[in-house]
C-alpha cells in the first residue's frame, strides 16, 4: 500500500472502488495545522475530472492499467468486436465503451486499457488520426472558396458527419483528428 508522498502525475489509483488517474497534484504545507495534498483526477470509466484533498500520509491504492493493442473486426447487435494482435484472442464492447466509434473502419487498429488485477476494459482509444474517404460532400460554389475559414459537411465511408474545407471534393481521402472530431489534412496519393 502507497501513501500522498507516493503520488505523481499518471499515477493510477482505485478512489472510491473506481480506477483514477492523476492529473495534477500539490502538496501543501500551511502555517497551521497539517500538510495536506489537493489532487486532481480523472475517473477512468466515465472520463470525469474529480477533485479531491488528502491528508498527507493518507493511505492509496495504487492499480495496475495495462495497454494492449487490439484489431477492429466488425460491429454486431451485441456491439464491436475486436482481436488482440498477438494473441489472437477476440473481445466484444458495447458501443458507449468506444469512443468516436463511428470513426472506426474495419481493419482499424485501436488500444485498449485494462485494469490489470480483474482483466476488465476501462478505454477503447483510436489512433490520434485516421484516414478516412469522403463518401457524400456538397460541390463548392465558385466564389465560396475565398475564404478560408468556410467549411461545410462532408459524410465519410463510416457513416460519420464532420465539417471540412470547401476544397475537399467527394472520393479524396483525408485525415480526421480523433479527438476534436475536426478535418485535419488531405491525403496525398
Amino acid at each position: 500500500m502507497a501513501t500522498t508522498a507516493d503520488f505523481k502525475n499518471g499515477l493510477y489509483i482505485s478512489y472510491n472502488g473506481k480506477p483514477c488517474v492523476i492529473t495534477w497534484f500539490q502538496h501543501v504545507k500551511p502555517g497551521k495545522g497539517g500538510a495536506f495534498v489537493k489532487v486532481k483526477m480523472k475517473n477512468l470509466e466515465n472520463g470525469k475530472t474529480l477533485e479531491n484533498t488528502f491528508t498527507a500520509g493518507e493511505k492509496i491504492d495504487i492499480i495496475t492499467v495495462e495497454r494492449r493493442p487490439y484489431q477492429f473486426l466488425y460491429k454486431d447487435e451485441n456491439g464491436f468486436n475486436f482481436m488482440h494482435n498477438e494473441t489472437f484472442e477476440q473481445i466484444n464492447l458495447a458501443p458507449e465503451m468506444v469512443d468516436n466509434a463511428d470513426l472506426m473502419k474495419e481493419g482499424q487498429y485501436v488500444e485498449m486499457m485494462f485494469l490489470a488485477d480483474e482483466e476488465r476494459v476501462l478505454t477503447c482509444e483510436l489512433p490520434p488520426f485516421v484516414e478516412l474517404v469522403v463518401t457524400y460532400t456538397e460541390p463548392a460554389v465558385k466564389g465560396d472558396t475565398a475564404s478560408t475559414s468556410a467549411l461545410k459537411s462532408a459524410t465519410l465511408e463510416t457513416g460519420a458527419e464532420i465539417m471540412v474545407p470547401l476544397f475537399i471534393n467527394q472520393d479524396e481521402k483525408i485525415k480526421v483528428d480523433t479527438r476534436t472530431r475536426e478535418y485535419s489534412e488531405r491525403v496525398k496519393g
